[in-house]
């Protein structure tokens, strides 16, 4: 799939385009990327709660003025930041199955895109993990909704190749449940591997081999 940062800062542009008081898409789309850029950054070194917008203009090199004229506050932008990823990931992960019929093709594809996504998204996917506990009541809940959904991916094409007989019947929540923390696991602990010299190819493998020695006939 052709992605670009371009094109997800666009998206989120357009989406939040009533808020967002600079109309030139370009410069728009320019300063959202140097704002979430340096946010992730400070998030991911000192922890969201602990940054100003202080702290983020003096990153970004834009006045508190224009600043303000992408966000109003720091919820709002932990709001843009976790619309901006769970967008993408959902966008991505969906339209990666497109044209796919086959179960197992479809169980070792998400996976493979999960891993690749979370690689071209590494900044973002470790502060969604680390920072949800943050969100308000409301945005917590669509965070969770939003974890949930990528889970339920993998239980709908667990279920499907359990009544094709593809698949060996198995406890399709658990199962997910336990893909998914073996692929949190790759971007939350991304230094473990790195130093063991492993490679996300590699690591897609090895998920993809463990799953299908237990679900395959």
């Amino acid at each position: 799939m052709d992605l670009s940062e371009e094109d997800m800062y666009r998206d989120l542009f357009v989406q939040n385009r009533e808020e967002i008081q600079i109309k030139k898409e370009k410069t728009a789309i320019k300063n959202l990327a140097l704002i979430f850029d340096a946010a992730l950054f400070i998030s991911n070194e000192k922890g969201f709660s602990s940054m100003s917008l202080r702290d983020l203009s003096a990153k970004t090199g834009l006045s508190m003025g224009a600043m303000y004229s992408y966000i109003s506050s720091k919820d709002k932008l932990l709001d843009m930041m976790h619309q901006y990823g769970r967008s993408m990931v959902l966008k991505v992960l969906i339209e990666s199955l497109d044209g796919i019929d086959d179960p197992k093709k479809q169980l070792e594809t998400t996976i493979q895109t999960h891993l690749y996504l979370s690689e071209f998204m590494q900044p973002w996917f470790y502060f969604s993990y680390m920072e949800t506990k943050n969100l308000h009541k409301d945005l917590h809940k669509k965070a969770i909704e939003s974890e949930l959904f990528t889970e339920q991916i993998f239980v709908d094409i667990m279920e499907k190749g359990i009544s094709k007989q593809i698949f060996h019947r198995v406890d399709a929540r658990l199962t997910a449940s336990l893909l998914k923390a073996m692929l949190q696991d790759w971007y939350l602990k991304r230094w473990k591997y790195k130093d063991r010299g492993v490679k996300v190819e590699e690591y897609s493998d090895f998920v993809i081999d463990i799953l299908s020695s237990y679900l395959y006939f």
